[in-house]
């Protein structure tokens, strides 16, 4: 389905309706597409914070400066 951008802001409960049941819809400015409304399949999993607690522990020198030999392998 094609609209124009009038016809989106006039509409726009229907046209969401319509992506609502699976339908992409096109809203054309001078007759050239300036969006796409799809529908959303499936909303993204919210992480949980904490998760993986106690499962790793920061070693004491993670700040430490790499090995000379390390180190020099990132500039050349």
């Amino acid at each position: 389905m094609e609209v124009n951008v009038h016809e989106a802001k006039t509409h726009l409960s229907r046209i969401l309706e319509r992506v609502t049941e699976g339908e992409d819809v096109i809203i054309m400015r001078s007759n050239s597409p300036i969006a796409r409304l799809v529908p959303i399949r499936s909303l993204p999993v919210r992480r949980e914070l904490g998760w993986a607690r106690g499962e790793f522990t920061v070693p004491e020198d993670f700040d430490a400066p790499l090995p000379a030999e390390i180190e020099d392998s990132f500039y050349q």
